[in-house]
């Protein structure tokens, strides 16, 4: 199973309150391990061009403003911008599937902050881990369901309609789903 480039929607008794109604795209998948960027948890009180202002770098008139994420519980204080695959830096751009891209460095910041780089993006404090097997064994115990990625729910949606909107991509309607996963 490889699930790169897929979302996975926390079912609603998720054990874990930091994934609670959490769609997270899975930007990495192998044998060894996962990650992926949580798609609905908005960064309080900070926006895009405050950002700019703390990493000095200079907004032209043309800036572009993306919505900033809380990407997962584990190393928040790096940053990581989720973007259409139209941008690709040569310094460090990772393809997340054949639709997007992740880019860790400054200069897609640069970018966006004078009306360049990628159509679409948002950015992502910290990331979302698991280790060999533990993504797995989560889908098994019924913790996660799968579904595809689209740009509306990556980049349009608003952040708190993001898990409906997921279900809703499936055919699920999340008034119907039970706080309890079973086995037919």
């Amino acid at each position: 199973m490889n699930l790169t480039g897929q979302v996975i929607i926390a079912m609603p008794d998720m054990g874990d309150p930091r994934f609670e109604r959490a769609v997270v795209l899975i930007c990495a998948h192998s044998p060894s391990g996962a990650m992926g960027l949580i798609l609905n948890q908005p960064v309080p009180e900070l926006r895009f061009q405050d950002l700019l202002v703390q990493l000095k770098i200079p907004r032209g008139d043309q800036a572009r403003d993306i919505r900033l994420l809380i990407g997962g519980p584990v190393e928040r204080g790096r940053g990581f911008v989720l973007h259409s695959s139209d941008y690709h830096s040569a310094k460090a751009t990772m393809a997340v599937g054949e639709t997007y891209g992740m880019t860790t460095t400054l200069d897609v910041l640069e970018a966006l902050s004078v009306g360049s780089g990628p159509l679409q993006a948002v950015m992502a404090f910290g990331y979302s881990g698991w280790g060999a097997g533990q993504l797995e064994a989560e889908i098994a115990r019924n913790d996660w369901l799968i579904g595809d990625a689209s740009d509306g729910l990556i980049f349009g949606a608003e952040p708190a309609r993001k898990w409906a909107l997921a279900l809703a991509g499936m055919g699920v309607d999340a008034m119907a789903l039970s706080p309890s996963g079973g086995r037919a």
